[in-house]
C-alpha cells in the first residue's frame, strides 16, 4: 500500500510558482539552498527533461561528499517535477532505489501551494526518512526544510519569513494524511 510507504510535506508560499519552481530546476539556484548548513552542495547538475538525469553532491562538514542522483520521469514547466533515484543517467538502474518525488506547484491566489510527497520503495525506507527528521529533512536526505526552503533564492535574493508569531516555524506535520489535508502551512515573501 503507497500509503504505508509516503511521506507528504505542503507549504503555502508567498511567491510566484515560476520562482520555486527556478530554484529546483536551475543548478546555481539549487546550490544555494539544497544542503542544510553546515553541509554545503559542491555540485548540481540538472538535466530537466523526460529521461534527463540530475546529480546533486554535498559536502558534510568532515569533507565526504554524498552524491544524490537520479531521473526525471514527469516535467511540466512552473507546475509539477517527479523523479526517481531509482534509475540513473540513461535509464540504468541504480544499485539502491530509496524513492520517487513528486513535487508540485499550484497556484492560490499570487502564493504558491509547494507539496512534496515522497513515495519509498519499502517501510523500511519511509521510516528510516522518518527517524532523519522528514519535516526536517524534506525530500532528499539531509535537506533541512525548516531552513531550506526559507533560503529559497530568486537569483540572488531569498525568501524570508513573512512577519508574526512563530516566524518559519513549522506549524504543522501530518505524516500518510490524505492529500487534500495541509500538512505544512508557512508563508513567505521575497525580501
Amino acid at each position: 500500500m503507497t500509503g504505508e510507504r509516503e511521506l507528504v510535506l505542503t507549504r503555502l508560499i508567498d511567491a510566484p510558482r515560476d520562482k520555486l519552481y527556478r530554484a529546483w530546476t536551475e543548478p546555481q539556484l539549487l546550490k544555494q539552498w539544497f544542503a542544510p548548513a553546515p553541509y554545503t552542495t559542491q555540485h548540481a547538475e540538472l538535466d530537466v527533461r523526460v529521461g534527463g538525469s540530475n546529480t546533486v553532491v554535498m559536502r558534510s562538514p568532515d569533507g565526504n561528499d554524498i552524491p544524490c542522483g537520479g531521473v526525471y520521469l514527469e516535467v511540466v514547466p512552473n507546475r509539477r517535477l517527479v523523479f526517481t533515484d531509482a534509475y540513473t543517467r540513461a535509464w540504468e538502474p541504480s544499485g539502491k532505489p530509496f524513492m520517487t518525488v513528486i513535487l508540485t506547484f499550484d497556484d492560490e491566489g499570487g502564493r504558491t501551494r509547494y507539496t512534496a510527497r515522497v513515495r519509498h520503495w519499502t517501510v523500511a525506507d519511509r521510516e528510516a526518512h522518518e527517524k532523519i527528521g522528514f519535516e526536517q529533512a524534506g525530500v532528499s536526505a539531509p535537506i533541512n526544510w525548516r531552513r531550506s526552503q526559507r533560503d529559497l533564492p530568486d537569483a540572488s535574493r531569498p525568501l524570508r519569513p513573512r512577519g508574526g508569531e512563530g516566524q518559519g516555524e513549522v506549524a504543522e506535520v501530518r505524516v500518510n494524511a490524505p492529500a487534500s489535508a495541509t500538512i505544512l502551512n508557512d508563508c513567505f515573501r521575497f525580501s
